[in-house]
């Protein structure tokens, strides 16, 4: 069985047992947190969401958080000697998926 959630303002296809990475949720660690917004449930019985699937939730732990890997934002307008350079490193949260209740 495997949902398709909403977290973060994007789409994820999980299952049980699955470990993910979402955006940041501000949640401790080994808390467990639950995701309402399912939007398709998939396996025998199949659900779609007319957006979402009334009753459905999927329980996740908060593993740990973390940053990911620095990405660099250079940008450049040619023969201006215009040139600017930026870091950034985007907070997440890594899930490990419990259940998925349909």
């Amino acid at each position: 069985m495997y949902a398709i959630i909403e977290t973060g303002g994007k789409q994820i296809k999980v299952e049980a047992g699955q470990e993910i990475y979402v955006e940041k949720i501000n949640a401790e660690d080994g808390e467990v947190v639950t995701f309402d917004k399912v939007l398709f449930v998939g396996g025998e019985n199949v659900k779609v969401g007319a957006p979402l699937v009334a009753g459905a939730t999927v329980t996740a732990k908060v593993e740990k958080h973390g940053r990911a890997k620095k990405i660099v934002v250079f940008k450049l307008k040619a023969k201006k000697n215009y040139r600017r350079k930026q870091g950034h490193r985007q907070p997440y949260t890594k899930l490990v998926v419990e259940a998925i209740n349909a």
